[in-house]
């Protein structure tokens, strides 16, 4: 009898007799990043909802962000866990389904990314541009295309391109998953390619922004209001940029190892990849779905200051049920009506393309 706690070390089908041991310790920082991942970009979205002032087109590609990582802690954690213990059984499609779940909502998030970089752009490079590119109808469209290219890039598996299951039925990711796609099409191509192009949009707007901040600042004589306001207005750009790049800069360190370990798997497929070292960048992978509302709240005022109210209200709304004598329905409306408050939110006058 064979026990193992993990699918993925192996380099040829298991033993007949496999019998899988859950890792406790892997299920349970999966579950708590599904419980952080799910409620803190649900307050992301509830934020935008409530808030006017955070309604601009950076924060729709970035609720959409949040929408699938809500998705991951939803759905593809869970069957993550499910298929690290093997399920489903003798059900090849059901089993690749689950497993695409989590490649189309991580490609959902990189195209939500790149989206919000070549807004950034456009608002900076071709600023007399951005109220016609740059409208609601367009960002929705956007998004919708993203969406709908991270469902095929997700759905390649289920056309064909997987590997024969083992005779045991047991549904693992190696088993099952080419690496083949993984590495070449997925890693490469979906993942690799938008990645360097961001970094490459976002450098050229910190050079941009930087070299216009000091050319209008060394204007020393003759300066006036027009320059005061547009050396203000370039810093804003800057600590926009800043707080967005930390969103892209963190996903890449967050899913760059696991990459890393399918391109070894793939180049070495009988090498050794230690348990716990392939266990931390799962998790690590999975757990930048539940730091972006932290990161929000911590780098992006209008953000930090919404959460606060919605809070504020919330503890209002449970107080008052406590306290009165009367049956107290909670619903949407009640909150939407207790956070008044979050209108009334101090927020900087500068222009809509760049207020967070």
């Amino acid at each position: 009898m064979h026990f193992i706690t993990t699918p993925s070390l192996f380099s040829s089908p298991p033993p007949e007799d496999l019998v899988i041991s859950p890792n406790v310790t892997y299920m349970a920082a999966e579950l708590v990043i599904a419980f952080f991942s799910t409620t803190g970009n649900l307050l992301v979205c509830v934020a935008v909802g409530l808030n006017r002032k955070l309604r601009t087109v950076t924060n729709y590609f970035l609720v959409s962000l949040a929408v699938a990582d809500i998705c991951v802690g939803a759905i593809a954690i869970p069957c993550a866990i499910l298929t690290d213990i093997g399920m489903p059984h003798h059900n090849l499609y059901l089993c690749l389904l689950m497993l695409s779940v989590l490649i189309m909502f991580t490609q959902s998030s990189i195209f939500s990314l790149l989206a919000v970089a070549v807004e950034r752009y456009i608002a900076i490079f071709m600023p007399f541009r951005y109220q016609v590119l740059m409208t609601p109808r367009n960002a929705v469209l956007v998004i919708l295309a993203t969406w709908i290219l991270a469902f095929l890039i997700g759905l390649v598996p289920l056309m064909g391109w997987h590997k024969t299951p083992p005779d045991t039925g047991y549904c693992f990711f190696v088993l099952v998953v080419d690496m083949t796609y993984m590495v070449y099409f997925n890693f490469f191509a979906c993942v690799l390619t938008p990645l360097v192009i961001m970094f490459l949009i976002y450098a050229q707007i910190f050079v941009t922004v930087k070299q216009q901040v000091r050319r209008i600042t060394s204007e020393q004589s003759g300066r006036g209001d027009g320059q005061i306001r547009t050396a203000a207005s370039m810093r804003r750009e800057m600590k926009t940029a800043t707080s967005l790049f930390l969103v892209l800069f963190l996903f890449t360190v967050c899913w760059i190892p696991l990459h890393i370990i399918n391109c070894f798997l793939l180049l070495c497929p009988r090498c050794y990849v230690p348990l716990e070292l392939l266990l931390t960048a799962i998790i690590l992978s999975h757990a930048n779905s539940a730091v972006n509302p932290f990161l929000y709240a911590y780098t992006m005022t209008a953000f930090r200051d919404t959460f606060k109210a919605i809070f504020m209200c919330c503890r209002t709304v449970f107080s008052d049920n406590k306290s009165s004598p009367k049956p107290f329905l909670f619903s949407a409306h009640s909150l939407c009506m207790c956070c008044g408050l979050t209108w009334r939110i101090p927020q900087q006058s500068h222009s809509a393309s760049s207020r967070l």
